[in-house]
């Protein structure tokens, strides 16, 4: 098969394919979360690192008033195009989301699938909550998920899983090439195996994390400014079992709160 090196956040038609399958359920958690945690009504939503937009257009057509930012500006025109397309303001801009500020704040946000964990270093990852927590309006949420590192167990260290939208299918690979907990760095291999009718190839590409223990991540929420944990849940997305994390706890969502 043909091997394509890249930037796999510039094929956001595969990506948004691969990570979007199961948006059904985050749809559903989330609405539920801004239920369940926010006394207000909530009318406007934020996501950074919001990639292709595929809960943030979604969120738009439910009524919601949307806007985004990521790095990468595929992703986003990809967003503004097909927000627009379905009568929405073009709402998702280039940003980093370590230094950014909102027109106006919004009631929610939401980053669901580790794109936190980019951030490689303590700063970094507080002056992002600093800026989320400055973006939201008070008693507003952020729904953080992540992966956390087990202190007992064995961390996983691969996940394969498929989709297929008509007559294209991507099946995609991540495996562990590096894990230093010492220097709180994991290194993952990252494929898409991509069939179409005319042409099969795999995009190749790799991507880092910073690692968080459960101690780490609440020590570094700790010193976040304004903001307090509201509830935990797991990838099961089950509103009706928080969760008490503990040594061999990996997936997690943290709902925090901004408290003035």
């Amino acid at each position: 098969m043909e091997k394509v090196a890249g930037d796999i956040y510039d094929y956001p038609n595969y990506y948004d394919l691969v990570f979007g399958s199961d948006w059904k359920a985050e749809f559903n958690f989330l609405e539920g979360v801004f239920e369940k945690h926010v006394k207000r009504e909530v009318e406007r939503v934020f996501e950074p690192a919001c990639g292709t937009g595929r809960l943030l257009y979604r969120l738009a057509d439910a009524g919601y008033g949307v806007s985004g930012l990521d790095l990468n500006q595929k992703s986003v025109d990809y967003c503004n195009d097909r927000l627009e397309r379905r009568g929405h303001q073009r709402s998702v801009f280039v940003g980093d989301m370590t230094d950014f500020k909102l027109p106006k704040k919004a009631d929610a946000s939401f980053n669901m699938i580790n794109s936190f964990r980019h951030l490689a270093t303590e700063k970094a990852s507080l002056e992002h909550l600093r800026c989320m927590s400055q973006s939201l309006r008070k008693g507003g949420v952020y729904v953080l998920g992540l992966h956390l590192t087990p202190t007992s167990g064995k961390p996983s260290d691969e996940e394969s899983w498929s989709a297929r939208r008509g007559h294209l299918c991507v099946n995609m690979h991540m495996g562990l090439s590096e894990r230093d907990l010492k220097k709180r760095r994991e290194r993952f291999q990252m494929s898409y195996y991509v069939h179409t009718p005319t042409r099969s190839f795999q995009l190749a590409d790799e991507i880092a994390f910073r690692t968080y223990t459960l101690d780490q991540f609440r020590r570094l929420l700790n010193k976040a400014p304004n903001m307090k944990i509201a509830a935990i849940y797991d990838f099961a997305y089950d509103l009706g079992k928080p969760i008490e994390p503990h040594s061999r706890t990996e997936d997690t969502v943290f709902v925090l709160q901004k408290v003035s």
